[in-house]
């Protein structure tokens, strides 16, 4: 009786530390994104200047941004996916197919959704707070 409870356990637990690989690739990519929406919107604070967010074929792009001397990453290219099979949609406002981040310290609430396979992921920002991942709940 004892080894089927250990069986169980181990069983149980086996189960739940394996990941779904294309939800762990798609956290990712939302956590990467959602770090790059920040570092575009404080810099675009900083500088004065609109920059705006756009997805494009291959990945997205960051319009608006200046090359910085002293910057470890720049927003300055078009950046691609990590997965190839990845793409992503501006969902709010309604109709918008940017994100606006800046320059003004308060934006309007925005959302962007990110698919990889059969899996999506939504980015969002009351405005004053920072993007991040929102449940499916408060997904519209």
């Amino acid at each position: 009786m004892v080894v089927v409870a250990i069986v169980a356990l181990a069983t149980a637990g086996a189960t739940l530390a394996l990941r779904d690989g294309n939800a762990a690739q798609l956290e990712r990519e939302g956590l990467r994104l959602a770090a790059l929406l920040e570092a575009a919107r404080a810099q675009s604070r900083t500088s004065g200047i609109a920059v705006t967010w756009r997805a494009v074929p291959q990945g997205f792009a960051f319009e608006g941004v200046n090359q910085r001397q002293d910057a470890s990453v720049s927003l300055t290219e078009p950046r691609t996916w990590l997965q190839a099979d990845t793409q992503a949609r501006v969902t709010q406002p309604d109709g918008a197919e940017t994100l606006v981040l800046g320059p003004e310290p308060l934006i309007a609430a925005q959302r962007v959704v990110i698919f990889h396979a059969d899996r999506r992921l939504t980015l969002a920002t009351d405005g004053l707070s920072a993007f991040a991942v929102v449940p499916d709940a408060d997904t519209p």
